[in-house]
C-alpha cells in the first residue's frame, strides 16, 4: 500500500493524471452539463455532479499509470531483459 500511494503521489503520475482530467473531464463536461450551463443552471448538486465528472478522469488515469508501473516494475525483477547502455531505463522515468 506504501508503495502504491508513493507512486501516485509522484509527479510524473500527478502530472498525466491532470492532463487526462483536463482533456477527458472537460469533453465529459461538456457532454454532461454543457446545455445547463449555458442556460445559467448550475445549481449546488449539479456543481457536485460537475466536480465529480472531473475527478473520476483524474482517479481512472491515477490508478491505470500506478498499475502500470507496478506491472512493468514485476515484469522487471522476473528477468526482463537489461536496458539499453546510455538510454535511460522507462521505471526511472516512470517513477520520476
Amino acid at each position: 500500500m506504501r508503495e502504491w500511494l508513493w507512486l501516485a503521489c509522484s509527479a510524473s503520475v500527478r502530472r498525466r493524471a491532470l492532463r487526462m482530467a483536463g482533456i477527458v473531464g472537460m469533453v465529459l463536461l461538456a457532454i454532461n452539463h454543457g446545455e445547463a450551463v449555458m442556460r445559467g443552471e448550475v445549481s449546488p448538486v449539479r456543481l457536485m455532479r460537475m466536480v465529480l465528472t472531473l475527478i473520476v478522469p483524474y482517479l481512472v488515469s491515477t490508478f491505470s499509470s500506478v498499475s502500470a508501473i507496478r506491472e512493468l516494475r514485476r515484469s522487471a525483477k522476473e528477468g526482463a531483459p537489461e536496458p539499453v547502455p546510455g538510454r535511460p531505463d522507462i521505471l526511472d522515468r516512470l517513477a520520476s
